[in-house]
């Protein structure tokens, strides 16, 4: 049997996942992990809630579609499906960018630090693998 590290690697294409556009055809899914300065455990409650409220905002608003979204209290887990056209770092800065600001209007305990988002982010690409997968990856992540 796969763990599901081995799964995530090991892809599986199926043409119906596919994209076709006028003149591409793309099957574009990143994984993306960030955590909060000092890896503080601040993203939980009502934090966590609109955090993941405004994730699904800004992936609406630029056509990309969340395959699965686990936030733990220190960390972001992110798969994301996107197009060849935006790079995964401007995605990484969009979302950090909107939630950092968002939620320290409204969380003031949030604008004691000194910043919400830590510089790094971790970026792989993710290819094509069953939500199933994607759930076994993210429940092993929670408990180390």
């Amino acid at each position: 049997m796969l763990t599901a590290y081995d799964a995530i690697c090991y892809t599986i294409y199926m043409s119906h996942d596919y994209i076709h556009e006028q003149h591409t055809v793309h099957l574009v899914i990143y994984h993306l992990i960030w955590c909060p300065k000092r890896r503080r455990k601040v993203l939980v409650g009502p934090v966590r809630d609109r955090l993941q409220a405004l994730i699904h905002e800004v992936a609406v608003e630029h056509g990309w579609q969340i395959i699965e979204l686990a936030i733990q209290p220190d960390h972001v887990h992110l798969f994301i499906r996107s197009n060849p056209y935006t790079l995964p770092t401007d995605m990484a800065r969009l979302l950090k960018g909107r939630s950092a600001h968002d939620l320290r209007e409204e969380f003031a305990h949030l604008k004691r630090m000194p910043s919400l988002w830590t510089r790094s982010t971790f970026y792989s690409t993710a290819g094509n693998v069953s939500s199933e997968i994607i759930q076994q990856y993210i429940a092993r992540q929670s408990t180390e």
